[in-house]
């Protein structure tokens, strides 16, 4: 039965993150054919597509009410993201970074993850929580575009801040979805007549298998880690934290070990830290909105103050020298173990 279930969690596991992989690539193969903007292609499956498997995780999750499933994976991921990815890669090759890791999205990831933390003071993320967290999210990306070709000041953390406050997302958004002046509608009439010369249907039914994949592997994942937490007597929270977030971070660890193999360890932490913004921002900002998240003492004494240290140890080690060394890789991958061991502690305890 234990050996069925682990089974079907790790297919789940597969199914979602494969499903993950292909949706983004043949979606963005559909956007490209049809000339969709750079700004809408970048806002809809870049920004979703680094954490669609923790999102759709989340998303059957939180329709359980399993709220420490959620938290759990998203804060987890998060300290996993660091500790373990960013440790592996570093002790492999030593990375070097650039200031506008830390200037600008650095400081939003640590912003992130201190807006949670006050946020869960009182024991829950309630739905306009929730919503002041997507709304962030939905700032971010947009800012991220529209930054793209100004200068290295328009990169500070402050000027995100000033953005934000001053609503300059809906500006942007506004600007780039009034058309162009000009006659249009001869080249939408183009578009629709070489939609199957361009083999686009072909492309629309792998989208929607991609989708199906992701759809049945979210939910036997979800299932399988409720399985194990109720089997193994273990609040969800700590099977979010390390067996789910750790099966979530798998695909990302074997990329990062790729990039700093090849001297692009730098690529690796540049993705990890926009997943962490997206795992704190999107993540547990949609998960918020569908049903009311209820926060353990475990994670406010424990997980979040991790991911808090970890964030502002990892922007320490990028700030050193610019670079992060091989025994600045040994300690996050020292944290990491410490982690999972007082995880292993708590569940002996619970």
């Amino acid at each position: 039965m234990v050996i069925l279930e682990l089974g079907l969690f790790v297919l789940g596991l597969i199914l979602l993150v494969s499903g993950s992989d292909f949706f983004v690539k043949r979606s963005a193969a559909i956007a490209e054919k049809l000339g969709i903007s750079e700004f809408m292609i970048g806002l809809t499956l870049v920004a979703v597509g680094t954490s669609l498997p923790e999102l759709a995780s989340s998303v059957f999750a939180s329709f359980k009410q399993e709220s420490g499933l959620i938290i759990g994976n998203a804060v987890g991921s998060n300290i996993a993201n660091i500790a373990l990815i960013v440790g592996v890669a570093a002790a492999i090759c030593a990375i070097k970074t650039e200031e506008k890791m830390l200037i600008r999205d650095g400081y939003i990831m640590l912003f992130s993850a201190l807006l949670f933390g006050l946020m869960i003071i009182d024991g829950n993320v309630s739905w306009w929580n929730a919503l002041i967290l997507l709304i962030l999210y939905l700032a971010y990306i947009v800012f991220l575009f529209e930054t793209r070709k100004k200068t290295r000041d328009e990169y500070h953390f402050n000027a995100f801040i000033k953005y934000f406050c001053r609503f300059g997302y809906i500006k942007t958004i506004r600007e780039s979805l009034v058309p162009e002046p000009g006659p249009r509608s001869e080249k939408k009439s183009v578009r629709l007549q070489t939609m199957f010369s361009l083999n686009i249907h072909k492309d629309l039914m792998m989208v929607a298998l991609c989708c199906a994949a992701v759809v049945v592997g979210a939910r036997m994942l979800v299932d399988q880690a409720i399985f194990f937490a109720e089997f193994l007597n273990v609040p969800g929270t700590i099977i979010g934290a390390s067996l789910v977030a750790f099966g979530t971070s798998v695909p990302e660890l074997g990329v990062s070990i790729a990039a700093a193999r090849k001297g692009y360890g730098a690529i690796a932490v540049g993705n990890i830290i926009g997943s962490n913004i997206a795992n704190i921002l999107l993540v547990i900002g949609v998960s918020g909105l569908i049903h009311e998240l209820e926060v353990t003492s475990f994670t406010l004494i424990f997980t979040n103050p991790v991911m808090i240290v970890l964030s502002i140890l990892l922007l320490i080690f990028i700030k050193s020298s610019w670079k992060i060394h091989r025994l600045e890789g040994v300690v996050f991958l020292a944290f990491y173990v410490a982690f999972i061991a007082v995880l292993l502690i708590q569940y002996s305890v619970t």
